[in-house]
This record gives C-alpha cells, sequence and structure tokens, in this order.
C-alpha cells in the first residue's frame, strides 16, 4: 500500500485534531502519541514540510516533450529557492481546439505547480496530454534546479 505524504498530513492533522486513536487497538499508542503532540512540535513539522523543496536560483528548462498535438517545452524560474513561475517555451497552439485548451488549462498547471512547489499536481479536465506534457518538461527542469 502506497501512502503519499499528504495523506500523512491528512492523517495527523485529523489525529492531532481529535485526540483519539484512528486505527485499530494495535495501534492506538502511536497514534494517541501524535495525537498529544501540538502541531508545532518539531518532530511534527518535519512530516508536515515533508513535501517542501527547495531549489538551486535561476532558470531551468525542460526538455521539449511530445503532447501528441504539437510540442511542448517549459522553463522554471526559482528565486529565493522557491518555483516562482513557469514560463511556456513551446505548446499545441496550430489548431483552434489545441489554443482553447491550452489558453485555459496552462494558466492553471502554472498557478498548481506553484502552491505546491513541486509537479505532483491533478492534471487539468479536458487537458489531459497538455498536461501530461507541460508535467513532463517541468519536473526534468526542476530536476535540474534541485539541490
Amino acid at each position: 500500500m502506497k501512502i503519499s505524504v499528504s495523506t500523512c498530513v491528512l492523517v495527523l492533522t485529523a489525529a492531532a485534531m481529535s485526540g483519539t486513536a484512528l486505527i485499530g487497538a494495535a495501534q492506538a499508542g502511536f497514534w494517541s502519541t501524535l495525537a498529544d503532540r501540538p502541531m508545532t512540535d518539531p518532530a511534527a513539522s518535519v512530516l508536515l514540510a515533508a513535501g517542501a523543496t527547495h531549489y538551486r536560483d535561476g532558470s531551468f528548462t525542460g526538455p521539449v516533450t511530445d503532447a501528441y498535438y504539437g510540442l511542448m517545452q517549459v522553463t522554471a524560474n526559482i528565486q529565493g529557492g522557491r518555483l516562482v513561475s513557469v514560463d511556456v517555451l513551446k505548446y499545441p497552439a496550430d489548431r483552434r481546439t489545441s489554443r482553447s485548451i491550452n489558453d485555459r488549462a496552462l494558466p492553471r498547471l502554472q498557478s498548481e505547480v506553484i502552491k505546491a512547489q513541486s509537479t505532483r499536481v491533478d492534471i487539468v479536465s479536458g487537458a489531459t496530454l497538455s498536461s501530461k506534457a507541460y508535467l513532463r518538461s517541468l519536473n526534468t527542469a526542476l530536476g535540474q534546479a534541485g539541490k
């Protein structure tokens, strides 16, 4: 079974809020210990900050990726160790439908990856191919920026 950081944060937050064990008597001691810790406890903060990533400052360009109806390429702009913007260098725009889809999807993707500080975001409904290509290119760019 795979458990993501967001799942751990949700469970940790629920345990801290309720103050009760969440699963089974065998794990009650573990969960009650977590529930008794204030959220400002450094040990609890480690779990909450596990998704936070710091990058090297600069601009990092990802590879050209295939979005089926065209090519996608992005540049990640990092300032102060954080992703601050994403420049889209190439995107499918030769068809009216592609322009319409990407005009809606690309700003939304940028907003989500900046908020998440990673490419671990949901794809935009109706823009699956563009979303996947955008995230592949950005993932490589962020890999270059990683410390």
